[in-house]
């Protein structure tokens, strides 16, 4: 895997399960060993990491959701930390 860059299409990793857990509240992410509670913004990305978007596709899909700007550092340093725990893939 290289580092993340905006032109990545990252994807959920194999052997993991992105899901909406509605007694948390939150989106979770689930493996064989046990399950990651994800916070809101994390989750907001993990849910578009689909394999098909780039992270500058993403960027510009949070910027306009949430009426905000500047992203483009926290969505990369998100995704290359959820490449190093393995939860996220990309070729």
């Amino acid at each position: 895997m290289t580092e993340a860059s905006t032109a990545s299409q990252p994807r959920v990793a194999p052997g993991f399960r992105l899901q909406w857990e509605p007694v948390q509240n939150c989106h979770v992410l689930l493996y064989p060993e046990g399950m990651v509670k994800l916070n809101q913004s994390s989750g907001e990305i993990m849910k578009r990491c689909d394999g098909e978007r780039s992270v500058g596709a993403i960027v510009t899909e949070l910027e306009a959701a949430f009426s905000a700007t500047g992203l483009e550092g926290d969505v990369l340093a998100f995704v290359g930390m959820a490449g190093k725990q393995r939860w996220l893939v990309w070729e």
